[in-house]
């Protein structure tokens, strides 16, 4: 079979490239089919392994086309945000997703290139490929604001245990332990030397073993909840194309409110009991802290001993005449409807709140998704706020839980992670799943419980291992209660980053020096 492939003409190595990636990408969730990996990374590996010449354009042009399949799959989903208002947007699509998906690709071609020109083949190929990429990855989620969406990694949410690994070695570390047990298939079909193929065996092993070790640290979870803290999730399930709509305003704020009180088998009484209502990204299409009518009737719902938390858009003043900055904010309001914090969003949505390269792309009648008055601005970074009631919680919003650095003031730890988020731009596509098991590992990263609020779903209470205590499905409209977990202590990877990360990419790398000088024994 590897002569065969070997012998394929360049073009169509590229298509089976493109073929292998759509496969792994496939399994993510909610498909939860890591499986698939199985078949994908072997495939891709026997052509990089057969291609016969070692130029940078054939370990480019592999790994090239074998990410473009992988992130062309994983990002679909945003395709469906330019059907919000496809009159003007829809023509933008095929090019947005087009540089996207091949962008992103060109990470995975230099770990192509580079495990081609480190030269061999079985064993020391795949230790090679499986570090590189994990470098690649890693590379990608830093560098131009960095995106690291739907890693590779991702697949352990559907594998046990093995995402608890996430508490030592993060997410880039899940993805090099995926890649190489996946692409180990290959390693096993390339007739390599016995003690190779016994070495292959024992790496294999650590699969089940590392799983073993995740069910037995979920087994001693202790489940302990924070007392006197009670949780009221909203979740209107407003369609994208009603929520900017100044016209809604009104209705929209009527609803919240509404749904705010809703009973439920929990709360029979409303929200009575509650400490805490979390209302989702951006809420209500105006500026709800500037608002006296809003306070006003904030004020009898919270009670003087409830908090509100919601997503709102912000103005910065810059001065009289001068056309005001925004910003994606949370606003907190005490039980008496004052604003007791506000966090700005830092991580900025590239193309959907700012626009790369406006100065080429706007005269070419490209625009940033989401249009405000003036342009969104990035608040400082991350911090940890004391909520009414002494909760102390480091504020997210939207895509900001999808990286696993600076999510938390390490100076300040909080006691919960609070996200608020608007999927309802992507419909009942695979992006607001893939968004909701990031979330989950960045809690078993972090050691920290996070509440999670999203406009369309999926809302939902996560414990500090990743377990999913309270939620509400996705596209469907209401509330949902929920007791706090109580954080653990700083997990591996809280207190020390990416450093085990750097140990295990030094060592596989070694690993693979060590597999080409036993190939090259006599």
């Amino acid at each position: 079979m590897f002569q065969r492939l070997g012998s394929l003409p360049a073009p169509l190595r590229g298509v089976l490239a493109v073929g292998a990636g759509a496969l792994i990408a496939a399994g993510l969730p909610p498909v939860d089919g890591w499986p698939l990996a199985f078949l994908g990374f072997p495939l891709f590996l026997v052509l990089l392994d057969t291609a016969k010449s070692k130029s940078w354009r054939s370990g480019f042009g592999l790994g090239w086309a074998f990410g473009l399949g992988y992130f062309a799959v994983a990002f679909h989903w945003i395709g469906y945000a330019f059907f919000v208002e496809a009159g003007t947007y829809l023509w933008m699509m095929p090019f947005m997703l087009g540089i996207l998906s091949g962008g992103m690709a060109i990470y995975w071609g230099l770990a192509g290139l580079l495990a081609k020109r480190f030269g061999g083949s079985g064993l020391q190929l795949t230790l090679a490929f499986s570090a590189l990429l994990a470098v690649a990855e890693w590379l990608r989620g830093h560098l131009l604001t960095g995106f690291p969406w739907a890693a590779p990694g991702l697949l352990v949410v559907g594998m046990g245990g093995v995402a608890q690994a996430a508490s030592v070695i993060g997410m880039t570390g899940l993805t090099l332990l995926v890649v190489l047990w996946a692409s180990l298939p290959y390693v096993f079909l390339s007739g390599e030397r016995r003690r190779l193929m016994l070495a292959g065996g024992a790496i294999l092993l650590l699969l089940p073993a590392l799983w073993g070790w995740g069910d037995w640290r979920l087994a001693g979870a202790s489940g302990a909840l924070v007392p006197g803290v009670v949780i009221r999730i909203v979740q209107p399930n407003l369609p994208q194309e009603e929520k900017w709509r100044e016209d809604n305003a009104r209705q929209i704020f009527d609803d919240l409110l509404q749904l705010s009180m809703l009973p439920t088998a929990e709360r029979p009484d409303g929200i009575g009991g509650v400490t805490h209502v979390i209302w989702p990204e951006s809420a209500v299409p105006f500026l709800i802290d500037e608002s006296p009518v809003a306070k006003s009737e904030l004020k009898p719902l919270l009670g003087g001993r409830t908090a509100l938390i919601t997503g709102a858009v912000r103005a910065g003043r810059m001065g009289e005449g001068v056309e005001p900055d925004a910003h994606n904010s949370i606003i907190v309001f005490d039980g008496t409807a004052e604003v007791a914090a506000r966090y700005d969003k830092w991580r900025l949505v590239p193309g959907g709140e700012f626009l790369p390269l406006a100065w080429a792309l706007e005269p070419l009648g490209f625009r940033q998704v989401v249009q405000t008055p003036g342009s969104f601005v990035p608040g400082p970074g991350p911090r940890t706020v004391i909520l009414p009631g002494g909760l102390k919680a480091s504020l997210t919003i939207c895509y900001e839980a999808i990286f696993p650095d600076r999510l938390v003031d390490d100076a300040d730890r909080p006691q919960a992670i609070v996200n608020v988020t608007n999927d309802g731009w992507f419909g009942r596509s695979t992006g607001p799943w893939q968004h909701l098991a990031q979330a989950r590992l960045r809690t078993i990263e972090q050691g920290l419980p996070m509440i999670r609020a999203a406009n369309t779903g999926i809302s939902a209470v996560i414990d500090p291992y990743g377990r999913t205590l309270r939620m509400l499905p996705l596209m469907e409209k209401g509330v949902v209660d929920s007791p706090l977990p109580v954080a653990i202590s700083a997990t591996a990877y809280a207190r020390m980053g990416d450093f085990w990360l750097l140990i295990l990419t030094v060592c596989i790398i070694s690993c693979a020096f060590l597999a080409r000088f036993w190939a090259l024994e006599r």
